[in-house]
């Protein structure tokens, strides 16, 4: 064993120094890695460096003598076998797909990555989504559970990063469609209400908070009243201006305009008898900066229990434009 050294790619821009190090090194323990960063053994152009140090194309990572795996240990295949009816299902999500990026439209009901008790998700599936030996497909992103709708997915780490920090910025625009219960007033505008976490895992509970509250974060949505049935009924195109976790959900609950089949959030009024008791919140428009450069456009198509709602309700929902790069 010898000191060696790898420049980083231009596929690894902004990848972390321990997920470069997961890409090349995939037996080497996080604990290991963070040891040879503490006692300098690892550097980038010379310098010392932490584990979640983010790199450039061009920089040079030092490379410690890295041990071998352990004939007892042997390293986990990264490439997970799925069975082929999983296959044609991810496969049947794919509405846009080039060398760098895949766009889903994820059904209801399926997790986008995993968790106590979760044994299918998005995640799980992506290795029916790469061809040949090319890398492992990466999630960029997440809807809910139970929000339908357009998921963005990098065909390697390094797109996947370019990808990630798009979406912390403002360089992203997300709108989402949802049916609530009642009729906003006024039908448009902004809300600005900073929301706060309680509790951990599947069971949390994210509730408004004051802007004082010491857990509180910033959240702000946009929205437009689309259509409405009878003041019983909206149909809402929101944007999430921030990235909070339940956000538009709660925003919803904020308006006095809880959405359609979201017990969370809602309670027994937005149980209806005659609507499909599911939750009606679809991530329907995406644009963002391609890393190829341009622009990216996608829609996705409501799913059926939307649908069948949309047609209750009197909604003409539209075609569905194509996916488009300008």
């Amino acid at each position: 064993m010898s000191v060696s050294t790898l420049t980083v790619t231009a596929d690894e821009e902004n990848i972390r120094l321990d997920r470069f190090f997961r890409r090349h090194y995939p037996h080497l323990t996080q604990g290991a890695l963070q040891k040879m960063c503490r006692t300098g053994q690892i550097r980038v152009d010379g310098k010392r460096c932490e584990a979640n140090t983010r790199l450039v194309p061009g920089q040079v990572v030092r490379i410690p003598p890295v041990p071998a795996p352990s004939a007892d240990r042997p390293v986990r295949e990264v490439r997970q076998e799925l069975d082929e009816r999983l296959v044609r299902e991810i496969r049947q999500m794919v509405i846009w797909s080039d060398e760098q990026i895949i766009i889903l439209n994820k059904p209801s009901g399926l997790p986008t990555q995993g968790g106590p008790g979760i044994r299918k998700h998005v995640d799980m599936m992506l290795d029916g989504l790469r061809e040949g030996d090319e890398p492992r497909p990466r999630l960029v992103h997440r809807i809910d559970r139970d929000t339908s709708g357009l998921l963005l997915v990098a065909r390697s780490p390094g797109v996947a990063a370019k990808l990630a920090e798009r979406f912390r910025g403002r360089d992203v625009k997300k709108d989402y469609w949802a049916v609530v219960v009642g009729r906003p007033d006024p039908m448009e505008g902004e809300i600005d209400q900073p929301l706060a976490r309680l509790g951990a895992g599947p069971n949390a509970l994210v509730v408004p908070a004051s802007r004082g509250d010491e857990d509180a974060q910033s959240a702000k949505s946009d929205y437009r009243t689309v259509d409405s049935a009878a003041r019983k009924f909206s149909w809402l195109e929101l944007s999430p201006l921030t990235g909070r976790t339940h956000q538009l959900r709660v925003h919803c609950e904020v308006l006095g305009t809880p959405i359609l089949g979201d017990p969370k959030y809602g309670g027994d009024a937005v149980h209806i008898d005659g609507f499909p008791d599911r939750l009606h919140l679809h991530a329907r428009r995406l644009q963002f900066p391609h890393p190829a450069g341009g622009w990216m456009e996608a829609h996705a198509e409501i799913p059926p229990h939307m649908k069948e709602t949309f047609r209750a309700l009197g909604f003409t929902a539209g075609s569905v434009p194509p996916p488009r790069r300008s």
